[in-house]
């Protein structure tokens, strides 16, 4: 096998494993609860031996692990943990997914040398995992990125749509981020696997926006009514996590052909 896609049945491990496939290399996946196809393997993240044993049987050249769940240590933070041990068990090149929320956001801006500073569990556990994936495999990718959009697929364009209808919530407008294309990330992602880089790359859109503006601007392309978007600032609400996280992407997009667009670019696509 030529990939092994560990979280496969999310909006990302699903875009990886099509532009694999359409590239013409063998994939295989895995799931926890929704089987995405039928070369899809079930198998729990958190547990080591059955990891191990499953990437043994497959044999995959590359490993991508797009696995998480934010309100589970032992998936994040274990999980990864066991992904790169199983990886390293068979030599497989590990291209491993983390996230913009290691970071506090008391610096604004990150590039990829400063260090993780988590406020959050999930934060913590994110960062737990890429210092076990740098201990066990140092060739590894450790791919930070931010807030993932999926051509109406996503978290975010799910909740803009229930917000627009009259759903209970608001949208942050001092709360920044970098979200990206989730097609421009997968791209990415496979052109870092089949590099010779290592190490921490930053992967995110060249746009800085906050939550809200992200919201009109999905609603823009989505024929929604913006000014139903209902606003509000983080700062001071007592909702835990990161104001300001602004991943610098400019180094790994030097290494890089895949172009990782700015959200107000790639937004600029309708949904089809």
């Amino acid at each position: 096998m030529d990939l092994l896609v560990v979280g496969g049945s999310g909006l990302l491990g699903r875009e990886v494993t099509r532009q694999a496939r359409c590239a013409g290399q063998r994939v295989a996946t895995t799931f926890h609860r929704r089987r995405p196809d039928t070369d899809s393997h079930h198998v729990d993240i958190r547990d080591r031996d059955a990891v191990v044993a499953l990437v043994r049987a497959v044999r995959p050249a590359v490993v991508v692990n797009a696995a998480y769940q934010q309100s589970d240590w032992a998936t994040t933070a274990d999980g990864g943990t066991h992904v790169a041990l199983a990886a390293a068990d068979i030599g497989a090149r590990l291209v491993h997914v983390s996230s913009d929320a290691v970071f506090s956001g008391a610096a604004g801006r990150y590039d990829e040398t400063r260090v993780p500073d988590p406020i959050t569990p999930y934060g913590a556990a994110k960062a737990a995992a890429e210092t076990a994936v740098r201990g066990i495999t140092p060739a590894a990718v450790i791919a930070r990125t931010s807030l993932i959009i999926g051509h109406g697929d996503s978290q975010h364009e799910r909740q803009v749509h229930a917000l627009a209808g009259g759903a209970t919530g608001a949208l942050f407008t001092d709360d920044l981020r970098c979200p990206v294309d989730v097609a421009d990330l997968a791209a990415a992602l496979l052109e870092l696997a089949a590099s010779p880089h290592a190490g921490i790359h930053h992967v995110a859109g060249a746009d800085a926006v906050s939550r809200h503006e992200l919201g009109v601007l999905i609603a823009r392309r989505d024929g929604l009514d913006e000014s139903a978007l209902p606003r509000a600032l983080r700062t001071g609400s007592g909702i835990p996590g990161p104001v300001d996280v602004r991943l610098d992407s400019t180094n790994s997009q030097a290494r890089l052909t895949t172009r990782l667009r700015g959200v107000r670019e790639f937004l600029l696509t309708p949904c089809r």
